[in-house]
């Protein structure tokens, strides 16, 4: 039977909960099998317990936008306990927030890609709680994503942000408990780390073999085939083609005034994408990027969620976009989550070779090969590094 890592906690809760003031990071999709909140569920089971809840990007119920778009503090009138955002005035909870609580929860829906702020915000909490010595316990969850698949660039020493603290590949593979296990190890953190596992879960499924619906952890990642598309598609915040933000399908659109989708098609044909289809398209986005104007492009459909290499696709689209639209094409100037300085596209990619090498690029013909050289990582490497903090099989 497959269980998450609070289903888990409920049949055999530890022996520190005895008594314990508790503390949950926490959205609207930590929800268990019943689709019970997490707060919910651990302010029944433990009464008096439960005295607050952290949340992160977009707010407790995933009702901001991105892009340094805040949440404010609020207060949960059911539980009688204040919610802290950890997107806010601090992206790291404070002494006077963790001082109420003996011990700090952690139950996010991460999505496998290391730009996707959650993890980052984990990071944090793990960096406050080593300060202020209380445990952290993570209620584990599956990666979406699956775990046997990587694609790299690994994010470097210069190009740190908050969509990539530490050296980790854009698809990482890990769930959340296992990269707080990494992050511990790596960053040498002296802090007293428990992870509960899920029970019935193994590295080759994907959120699809579960049984289980998707909720959307945050407002631009409402269905899975985003969430596979995510990985290589979050580059787009880095130009001025639209990711679909504003439309009803957001990552699984790519698209601008200025773009030929007929061109695109017939440059890409002799490549091939496994798991996605191509489909020219038109949409008008209502927010971010080209709102009220009609964009054309593509639509990407996935065929075969598990063998989509989204990083690839896109990396390849951005390649004949700036190819043929040198003159309309452009890279958006910083900020960008909390960079004012670098160009988005160097902290989402992890240095500034992809910006490089593509305002080289001269021949159309080289295109598969370049990207193929800009897109390789040490995988054997990456693969050693995280074994000692693998949960699954």
């Amino acid at each position: 039977m497959f269980q998450i890592g609070i289903e888990h906690l409920l049949d055999h809760p530890p022996s520190r909960f005895r008594n314990a003031q508790l503390g949950i990071l926490m959205n609207h999709a930590s929800v268990n099998r019943d689709y019970e909140l997490s707060s919910t569920v651990l302010a029944r089971e433990f009464p008096g317990s439960l005295q607050v809840i952290f949340t992160p990007q977009h707010g407790l119920w995933g009702e901001q936008q991105a892009n340094m778009i805040e949440s404010t503090h609020a207060y949960d009138r059911s539980l009688d306990i204040p919610v802290y955002s950890l997107y806010s005035e601090t992206r790291r909870p404070t002494e006077a927030m963790l001082d109420k609580i003996d011990c700090l929860l952690v139950d996010l829906q991460d999505v496998g890609t290391r730009v996707y702020t959650f993890i980052w915000t984990v990071l944090e909490c793990l960096h406050a709680c080593t300060v202020a010595n209380k445990p952290v316990i993570i209620l584990d969850r599956p990666n979406p994503l699956g775990g046997t698949v990587f694609e790299g660039p690994l994010v470097e020493q210069n190009y740190l942000s908050f969509v990539g603290g530490h050296a980790i590949p854009l698809r990482h593979g890990l769930t959340l408990g296992e990269i707080a296990k990494l992050f511990v190890r790596e960053v040498g953190l002296d802090l007293d780390l428990q992870v509960v596992p899920m029970r019935g879960w193994q590295r080759q499924q994907s959120f699809h073999n579960l049984g289980r619906p998707w909720i959307w952890p945050s407002p631009n990642m409402p269905t899975l085939n985003t969430v596979f598309l995510y990985p290589g598609q979050v580059l787009l915040e880095g130009t001025n083609v639209s990711e679909g933000r504003g439309s009803t399908r957001p990552f699984e659109l790519i698209g601008a005034p200025f773009l030929d989708a007929t061109e695109l098609v017939d440059g890409l044909a002799q490549q091939n994408f496994p798991g996605v289809h191509l489909r020219p398209t038109r949409f008008c986005p209502t927010f971010d990027k080209w709102h009220g104007h009609s964009c054309e492009g593509l639509e990407l459909i996935i065929t075969s969620p598990n063998a989509v290499r989204s990083v690839e696709l896109t990396v390849t689209l951005l390649f004949h976009i700036a190819f043929h639209r040198a003159k309309e094409f452009s890279w958006l100037p910083p900020p960008y989550e909390y960079e004012y300085v670098k160009p988005p596209i160097d902290i989402l990619w992890g240095n500034d070779r992809l910006r490089t090498t593509l305002s080289k690029l001269e021949n159309f013909e080289s295109i598969p090969e370049t990207v193929a050289e800009l897109i390789q990582f040490d995988e054997s490497s990456w693969r050693s590094r995280v074994d000692e903090v693998l949960l699954y099989h």
